[in-house]
């Protein structure tokens, strides 16, 4: 079994479409975890604020069979199968981290994305505080204290979902 963590966002009704996506990741996963949810600009394209967040919980899957199974869970969920890497979304989900593996394939681990964006460090690192980033030998708290804040805006916001109840 695997601890992994996964960024959650999304853009197009981001309030309707995620807490269903969750409710299939827990069915995929079983519990979840969740950091705070954060409310943030659009980050290389214009378009509507995204909420992002972070979740923790096991796989018994290979790296492979994890990205498949969320892929598969963005698809239900309406993310065209050719979607654009900046473009809006009901809902993405990237796995960041497995357990601590270092790879390049099927998708690069840890995700580069934990180091500049602050929509994915700082509830990784409310997660995972202690935690060291494979790779780093820094802790994800480290990290975010050294992160430039200044460089992208974001404040948290609520998410009703109610298998666990409001998300602060």
């Amino acid at each position: 079994m695997a601890r992994i963590f996964i960024s959650v966002g999304g853009n197009i009704d981001p309030h309707h479409a995620l807490p269903p996506a969750l409710d299939d990741l827990q069915r995929q996963f079983g519990p979840l975890q969740l950091s705070r949810v954060f409310e943030s600009e659009a980050v290389g394209f214009t378009g509507d604020n995204f909420l992002n967040f972070v979740v923790a919980c096991d796989s018994n899957g290979s790296v492979a069979d994890t990205v498949a199974r969320l892929k598969a869970i963005e698809l239900a969920h309406g993310r065209p199968l050719n979607a654009r890497k900046f473009s809006s979304r009901s809902v993405d989900l990237d796995l960041l981290l497995y357990d601590d593996l270092c790879c390049q394939q099927p998708v690069v681990l840890p995700r580069p994305e934990i180091h500049y964006n602050a929509f994915v460090l700082w509830p990784l690192s409310e997660l995972a505080p202690t935690m060291k980033l494979p790779g780093s030998g820094a802790s994800l708290s480290q990290l975010w204290q050294k992160f430039d804040k200044t460089t992208q805006k974001l404040w948290p916001v609520s998410l009703h979902w109610p298998c666990a109840g409001e998300q602060q």
